[in-house]
């Protein structure tokens, strides 16, 4: 197949991309002198999916929570009993995967054997296997992988902040699901999904670094197994989400060291991706950095004053059904930082907020953005993550170019709702 061979005007880097028959997403982007190349296989499909219906269906499929995550593990087992992982280590690959809210990802990274490495990701991804005795021996592995996760501070801090702000949308629910719905997982199940989120149509393929275009292209074409792709999209059902949080605080105590604390802000702007959601995204970033990052007027008080130290950060999740930022750490007194934090919005709702912040921070932006480029493991990883939101990192300069600071006091009044905020904290036993 043909692929199309786009350069960027702005950054001089390289894509060849396309379409395969089958429905594939092929993106191809080359690096000359980089030693380093890494691979992504994806499917747009993560834990909020237990809902849908499939292409030529008309009845909703339900499965449990953590299928999808469960089904990633499964995905190692090979018919042949072979061992997935001694194929990409004869070939020096490191390989890996993981499951997220909406997105499965298969992966390797490598310096040399690129093809062999590639055809072996292509191979695995491809041929499913699923039996009663080796989805009952998982139940065992993830369950345990469940437990761990019950005793991570961070982690429940993160759920229990979800918790608050959403109330019926999925994200809400743990990734790996629960001990209790994993149980009634089977190999129907995990076929059903298998079949109807990794049609070749609804995953696409990333690769980044230092390989041969046409050598990978050929690969990825001979790799390709039979698959005929849906001539319409597969439904996934949501609840609807109110505006409204569910509520503004969660407390637990467990074995940590420091009091750990997390403030979210739910975003109610959601339904739409593309362009305007990469939009979005840059502008709530800069937002977080004006308002909380570490020039910011709000950091240098709660640092001097001892209420926060170097484990703050902010983020911004963004994906069409749902989005929020949070702002982390550790303090002494949560609370404190928690109305610092809302006292500090209203602040800037009176007085507005700085020009010049503004536009230095959206420099800093594209800084990081260029920055990215220099590792192909980010590099392909944020690549896919728009790419399944529809939106195009390669050409992010098109989106940032259109922010402008009133684009972004109207953000910053839509989206920092102190009524819609809420606090998660993880106090010491």
């Amino acid at each position: 197949m043909e692929l199309k061979h786009i350069t960027s005007d702005i950054t001089g880097e390289e894509m060849y991309c396309g379409t395969h028959p089958s429905g594939l997403g092929i993106y191809l982007i080359p690096k000359k002198d980089y030693s380093e190349t890494y691979a992504i296989f994806g499917t747009r499909y993560g834990s909020v999916n237990s809902k849908f219906i499939v292409p030529g269906e008309t009845e909703v499929t339900e499965v449990p929570d953590g299928i999808a995550h469960y089904l990633e593990h499964k995905m190692f087992d090979q018919p042949d009993g072979s061992n997935v992982f001694d194929k990409f280590a004869k070939y020096g690959g490191n390989a890996n995967a993981f499951t997220s809210f909406d997105m499965t990802a298969y992966l390797f990274t490598a310096t040399e054997h690129i093809e062999e490495n590639l055809a072996a990701l292509m191979d695995y991804v491809q041929s499913p296997y699923y039996t009663d005795e080796t989805v009952q021996k998982e139940q065992g592995i993830i369950g345990q992988e469940i437990r761990m996760y019950d005793d991570s501070g961070n982690w429940k801090l993160f759920f229990n902040l979800l918790n608050c702000l959403y109330q019926n949308h999925p994200v809400k629910k743990e990734i790996a699901g629960t001990v209790e719905s994993i149980s009634h997982i089977t190999p129907e199940y995990l076929y059903k999904c298998y079949n109807t989120f990794y049609n070749l149509s609804n995953m696409s393929i990333v690769v980044v670094g230092g390989f041969n275009v046409e050598s990978v292209l050929d690969v990825i074409e001979k790799g390709i197994k039979k698959n005929e792709p849906f001539t319409e999209e597969i439904k996934k059902i949501y609840e609807d989400e109110p505006s409204e949080i569910a509520k503004p605080y969660a407390e637990q105590k467990m074995s940590v060291a420091s009091p750990l604390f997390m403030i979210g802000f739910k975003d109610t702007d959601t339904g739409y991706g593309g362009e305007r959601l990469i939009k979005k995204y840059i502008e709530v970033s800069i937002l977080l950095k004006m308002l909380f990052g570490r020039s910011s007027r709000l950091y240098k008080e709660l640092y001097e004053s001892g209420l926060i130290n170097n484990t703050f950060q902010t983020d911004y999740t963004v994906q069409t059904s749902y989005a929020y930022s949070a702002i982390e750490g550790e303090s002494r007194d949560s609370k404190a930082v928690y109305e610092a934090v809302k006292n500090e919005i209203e602040r800037v709702r009176r007085e507005g907020l700085n020009e010049d912040d503004f536009n230095r921070i959206k420099k800093v932006m594209w800084g990081r953005y260029i920055r990215s480029h220099n590792n192909v493991e980010e590099y392909a990883g944020m690549f896919m993550q728009f790419l399944f939101v529809g939106a195009d990192y390669f050409n992010y300069h098109d989106a940032y170019e259109k922010v402008t600071f009133d684009d972004v006091k109207r953000r910053f009044e839509n989206h920092f709702v102190t009524e819609r905020s809420a606090l998660s904290v993880i106090n010491p036993m």
